[in-house]
């Protein structure tokens, strides 16, 4: 039987910046403290949230180092290693440090639009030359292609595919999924607006966005889920349905930066080519956020 550490709520941090566009480290330190102290089960390092395509390879390795230290072994971690360059992937991997690291999140390959055959001969690759387990990452709406559902679950069953991050938001798909997986493979919410319908359904949890900026309601949320307290989880779900999808609303990660930034806890600063949420947005999420804190 595989062993998934991955349950209940991940937390795909984001990368504060200062105002010059450096790495505020002090900044996800504390973030890493925010997080884990509200309740979030795991933490995933260099994700799309990350804005990781922007850093550089020696700001990589700091933001993991700075995660692992800050996270201090209370939590396992998982580091987003995706590609479309599937020998370059596993050179990556080769060259990779995992120690402090418990897994590998690794997307769709984009941009190149490969079919299922040449998905699942991807990630066979990927999971044979991993030292660490790894966790599908299905996002259609980022990469251009979609990891179908029989695909997923013949990928199921490798040793080292553990389990699947679903962003498709195709809630028939992941019905299939659940339905014909491996007992011991897990499916993953990666769409925070629908996390408590999936794990009504049968998902083990979540990898989310929202979690940087309110982890003591959405990490009760799941925990509630958990623990089979479906009304205060279904409460929960409908008191920040909006704001899940507020935090989208002008792209990821400018709307969850703007929620922390008034939370006082990062700059609300991004890099190029991503730009912080429009100001409209920005209202409607300050407006949002005091609703929820003061009602």
């Amino acid at each position: 039987m595989k062993n998934n550490p991955f349950v209940g709520t991940g937390v795909a941090l984001i990368t504060p910046f200062n105002e010059d566009f450096s790495v505020d480290y002090k900044s996800l330190e504390n973030i890493v403290e925010f997080t884990l102290s509200n309740g979030a089960d795991f933490l995933v390092a260099l994700g799309t949230t990350s804005e990781a395509p922007t850093l550089t390879a020696e700001e990589k390795d700091n933001v993991l180092k700075t995660i692992i230290k800050s996270a201090n072994g209370r939590c396992p971690i998982m580091l987003g290693m995706g590609g479309n360059n599937t020998m370059s992937l596993l050179n990556s991997i080769k060259n990779q440090d995992f120690n402090g690291v418990d897994g590998i999140l690794s997307v769709v390959p984009y941009y190149n639009k490969p079919n299922q055959r040449g998905m699942k001969a991807h990630f066979e690759m990927v999971a044979d030359n991993s030292p660490v387990p790894v966790v599908l990452y299905n996002v259609p709406g980022r990469v251009g292609v979609n990891l179908q559902a029989s695909t997923c679950v013949e990928l199921a069953e490798h040793p080292n595919i553990i389990a699947v991050k679903e962003a498709s938001g195709n809630l028939q798909q992941i019905m299939e999924i659940l339905r014909d997986k491996p007992s011991d493979f897990d499916v993953l919410s990666g769409d925070d607006g629908i996390t408590q319908p999936m794990m009504a359904l049968g998902a083990k949890g979540v990898i989310s966005v929202a979690a940087n900026g309110y982890p003591e309601l959405f990490c009760k949320m799941v925990k509630s889920m958990m623990t089979h307290d479906n009304e205060t989880a279904l409460s929960l779900h409908y008191k920040i349905l909006k704001m899940n999808n507020l935090i989208f609303a002008d792209g990821n990660p400018a709307g969850i930066k703007c929620l922390m930034a008034y939370r006082n806890l990062c700059k609300n600063v991004l890099r190029l080519p991503l730009v912080p949420a429009n100001e409209a947005v920005k209202k409607n999420i300050e407006n949002e956020c005091e609703t929820i804190y003061n009602k």
